[in-house]
């Protein structure tokens, strides 16, 4: 039977977001083909046709968990009025800390691009500075300005670089550590909100 142009879609994105949950919680080498189609649907089969290499699904599988997250930032700061404390406070939370399939691309994938390089290096890379732009025009004042200065940009690589960080860390010790975890995450909450 043949598939329609739509199903054929939905089949492909259906691929990338199970890809995107699953390259979040164990990494790019982690994670198999058949268990990326298992997980959408699909025999092992299904992959191909679809893309051209594991590469280029990784890439797309970055690029949505990007979306995603971008969305729920700028959701956050629309819901209370550029306040970026409600969404920090959910960042830095044990609930995301440990569900990273649903999480942030920087702290689940980022190691993964620095080691790939190619396209999914390129997708965290502009998915860096997506996120780095949206934080540097939205000042802790609460202003919101179209062109940030030098001095906006390097706020935002601070903050990026403590919540990524921080979330790391607190992943990395949850398990063995779990107290100390907790703190991370409570420090990391405190540094970025500068309370």
């Amino acid at each position: 039977m043949k598939v329609t142009k739509e199903q054929s879609a939905a089949n492909r994105q259906a691929l990338v977001d199970a890809a995107a949950k699953l390259y979040r919680e164990r990494g790019i080498a982690g994670v198999g083909l058949s268990e990326i189609s298992r997980e959408a649907g699909f025999t092992h089969g299904g992959f191909y046709g679809r893309f051209a290499s594991k590469e280029e699904l990784a890439a797309e599988a970055c690029d949505v968990a990007f979306q995603a997250s971008m969305s729920r930032l700028s959701a956050q700061l629309a819901k209370h009025g550029g306040d970026l404390g409600p969404f920090l406070k959910r960042y830095f939370s044990a609930a995301h800390r440990d569900a990273p399939g649903a999480g942030c691309p920087m702290a689940a994938l980022g190691v993964d691009a620095a080691r790939e390089g190619g396209l999914l290096a390129a997708s965290m890379g502009e998915g860096i500075a997506a996120y780095v732009r949206e934080l540097a025009t939205h000042r802790p004042d609460g202003s919101v300005v179209d062109d940030p200065t030098p001095q906006d940009e390097a706020r935002a690589i601070g903050l990026l670089t403590t919540m990524v960080g921080g979330l790391i860390l607190a992943r990395a010790c949850a398990d063995e550590a779990p107290a100390l975890s907790d703190r991370i995450l409570r420090t990391s909450l405190a540094s970025s909100t500068g309370t």
